[in-house]
């Protein structure tokens, strides 16, 4: 049988490096497709970035972009959320099913907790910068596009 899944340590992979997929490597193996998927949503949204620093605030591909990575953030704060509030039977039945439903791998400590609310932090912030990063930029876009028509 397989080491237990810690719910604390799994919380604290997916707030750190969540938008990599530590998280689902360290519960499902190296074997996760999902969990590839995790890199290139974050290597796009990098890429975004720099674009901006290369080409100026002007660049349009910059701007669909860089909310790939608020998102790949945001998601992975989410998903430590979940995990986070999740209760200890709830989390042996997903991750640890050869264990007492009440086993010490799916409890809840200050850590845990921590890791929950700079979640919260973080993904908020995460979420919101990038959507009004996207927002604001497409109707700079429209205004542009509507000066020209005007002339």
């Amino acid at each position: 049988m397989s080491r237990p899944k810690n719910k604390t340590l799994t919380v604290w992979l997916a707030l750190l490096g969540g938008s990599m997929g530590l998280h689902r490597f360290y519960l499902r193996g190296l074997g996760d497709w999902l969990g590839w998927l995790h890199p290139i949503a974050a290597a796009l949204g990098w890429w975004g970035v720099e674009r901006v620093q290369t080409y100026g605030q002007d660049d349009q591909l910059s701007w669909v972009l860089i909310p790939f990575l608020g998102a790949s953030i945001a998601v992975a704060c989410l998903v430590a959320i979940v995990y986070a509030l999740s209760d200890r039977a709830k989390w042996n039945g997903w991750f640890n099913p050869g264990l007492d439903s009440e086993s010490a791998a799916g409890g809840t400590n200050w850590l845990t907790i921590g890791a929950l609310v700079l979640a919260l932090l973080v993904g908020t912030t995460a979420f919101m910068g990038s959507l009004a990063f996207g927002i604001q930029h497409y109707f700079e876009y429209q205004i542009e596009e509507a000066k020209k028509i005007s002339q």
